[in-house]
């Protein structure tokens, strides 16, 4: 088990959920952030993987390997008919199959923090509050109790607990910003996650531009020289790395459409004895959907895809692609998805049975974005800045890989990490 030399003491690993590089401009003027680029390196260019959601992204960035490796294939295991707010994620460390940064570290003794990083449920990081919630009658404080660190979550609770509102912004960001201050402070991690979701949100309510998105980038770079300050005031800057990055982009989507209607049209999906039965079902990932078909029911196979090439050619229901297994397997996606769906700019799929198949937000006034979509989609690369003592000064990366990024958390930390798809950024280091 050795220990290299590392390039840091701490690193603080910020993930700035949705931050793309059509927002570089306005935040990479703003104080925080571009003090840290002028210390470091950065990229607009960062590549996600497929599809680009937050957790299947949030788990690449620690394990240094594609989905069809780690197993998070999306935020939600497949639970056909469930609606989307009654359903479980994947919450769990145990949800992924290979080895994590933060387990890594454990066996080297050295110390972790999570604050509302994904996929982190019952995980081996040292103090940690999971992004977890309640579904039913649950109860979120014990739930996050009883999967994160307990002792922990109760002094974070009591400390900062009044600053929350469930999960309304700006309160939840926040609350997650004061948490990391007092740990870096208190703790002194070597490795500090922390995922601030505010920006994210804003896209997804309003559309990627306008002025809420500029607040929430405005607010972002506030939480930013929180931290900066607690890293000061804790007397270990010079031997803290940060690194700032973005999971995905987002675009903004005028028709949400429900191509399940379509199977149940023709048998594919229907109803027995009160129940919902189904033969091919697919499970909308936003900007894409796997499809889902029953073991050994070829003629399903034949009828979905049948289906689903008729609406591609169709053009109203914004398909751009059906990918097979062999375009899946370039992006390196889940490995059990035989097929997926993905949509054309200003689309998006959607599981519900309920309402037209196709709904044009537009005629009712919504502005909505989101994200899902394949991530060589134009204009939806993500920011990534790594900056501190050892790393080079304003020094522009270019094309980055998302599994590129936990093989670098090993090498500032000093840590070996072998099994990655990826490669360490060592360009970066001085």
């Amino acid at each position: 088990m050795g220990t290299m030399a590392g390039k840091a003491k701490h690193l603080i690993v910020i993930s700035y959920d949705a931050f793309s590089q059509d927002h570089w401009e306005q935040a990479s003027k703003l104080v925080n952030l571009s003090q840290l680029i002028t210390n470091g390196a950065y990229t607009t260019n960062l590549t996600s993987v497929y599809p680009t959601l937050t957790y299947v992204v949030h788990t690449t960035m620690v394990t240094g390997v594609y989905p069809d490796k780690h197993g998070v294939f999306h935020n939600n295991p497949f639970q056909p008919f469930v609606r989307e707010k009654d359903q479980r994620w994947f919450w769990y460390r145990s949800d992924i199959k290979v080895p994590t940064i933060y387990d890594k570290l454990k066996e080297h003794r050295m110390t972790s923090a999570g604050i509302l990083w994904p996929v982190t449920g019952k995980a081996s990081i040292n103090y940690n509050i999971p992004e977890i919630r309640a579904i039913g009658k649950e109860n979120q404080a014990l739930k996050i109790l009883k999967n994160g660190s307990p002792l922990f979550s109760i002094r974070m609770e009591k400390k900062f607990g009044h600053i929350r509102r469930g999960i309304e912004q700006p309160y939840l960001d926040d609350f997650t910003t004061m948490c990391a201050v007092d740990t870096i402070r208190r703790k002194k991690p070597n490795l500090m996650l922390v995922h601030l979701i505010d920006l994210d949100d804003a896209k997804h309510e309003f559309g990627t531009v306008g002025s809420e998105v500029e607040q929430a980038i405005i607010r972002m770079d506030r939480r930013l020289g929180d931290i900066l300050k607690a890293v000061k005031e804790a007397g270990i800057w010079e031997q803290t790395t940060f690194l700032v990055i973005g999971d995905h982009g987002q675009i903004n989507v005028r028709y949400k459409v429900k191509l399940n209607q379509l199977f149940r049209d023709n048998g594919l999906i229907y109803e027995e004895n009160g129940t919902m039965k189904w033969r091919a079902y697919l499970q909308n990932a936003g900007g894409a959907a796997y499809l889902h078909l029953k073991e050994g029911d070829e003629e399903a196979k034949c009828l979905a895809l049948n289906i689903l090439q008729k609406a591609e050619q169709d053009g109203s229901y914004g398909i751009e692609s059906l990918y097979s297994r062999q375009e899946l397997d370039s992006y390196h996606a889940y490995s059990e998805a035989l097929y997926m769906v993905e949509a054309k700019q200003g689309y998006c799929f959607d599981d519900s049975l309920e309402g037209s198949v196709v709904t044009d937000l537009e005629e009712y006034g919504i502005k909505y974005a989101t994200h899902g979509f394949s991530p060589d989609k134009s204009d939806y690369r993500c920011n990534l800045i790594i900056s501190g003592d050892r790393i080079k000064k304003e020094y522009p990366l270019g094309d980055v890989h998302m599994v590129d990024i936990a093989p670098t958390m090993a090498k500032i930390l000093g840590i070996e990490f072998n099994h990655c798809d990826g490669r360490p950024l060592n360009e970066v280091f001085r």
